[in-house]
């Protein structure tokens, strides 16, 4: 499996309804799109409540296999958001662990968390506790998937997780909460 997620930062004037807009009309399009796990359309909005600094369109995907994302990106859906919003770099993890629930469909919030992997630290041991910690969050803790994955391009590690209600404010280096617009899954037999 391989997490991927692009971002686009968008001006602190930028009518987001713009982004709500288009999450509706564009979001059902990957519905049941071959390989994907899930693709969570996410939004965070500047709230100088939520001490949030920036308005986003972060959407985040769990791929099956790469052969999903190769299709993605190379398709018409992704063109046409780079052809809107320029080419993003898109971050990608491999994948630990990613346990998703029955109710995934009822997520309403996302958080990423982005977390430095300790120099010479075990990976082995690492990938166990995170692995741990995805089930779990989903079993005991409240949430409707939770991603594990790490980068070792950069040596980071990243926790994801999909909420139905809304997670209580953290604000710490390498933490973004969003709210999920819409969320394309497989088609359930």
């Amino acid at each position: 499996m391989i997490a991927m997620q692009y971002s686009f930062t968008l001006p602190a004037d930028y009518d987001m309804g713009i982004i709500d807009r288009r999450i509706a009309e564009k979001g059902p399009l990957l519905d049941n799109f071959p390989n994907l796990a899930f693709k969570a359309y996410l939004t965070a909005r500047r709230d100088d409540e939520q001490q949030i600094r920036e308005n986003l369109y972060a959407p985040f995907y769990v791929w099956r296999h790469e052969a999903g994302l190769n299709d993605f990106v190379c398709g018409n859906g992704f063109d046409a958001v780079s052809q809107s919003f320029g080419r993003p770099s898109i971050k990608t993890w491999i994948v630990w662990q990613a346990e998703i629930s029955a109710a995934i469909s009822s997520a309403a919030f996302a958080t990423r968390e982005i977390l430095p992997i300790e120099p010479y630290s075990s990976l082995a041991d690492l990938r166990c506790r995170e692995a741990e910690k995805a089930l779990a969050d989903v079993e005991k803790g409240g949430a409707l998937a939770a991603v594990s994955a790490f980068d070792p391009t950069c040596w980071t590690q990243i926790r994801f997780r999909l909420w139905k209600e809304e997670p209580k404010s953290t604000i710490k280096s390498g933490f973004q909460a969003y709210k999920v617009g819409h969320l394309s899954l497989p088609k359930v037999d």
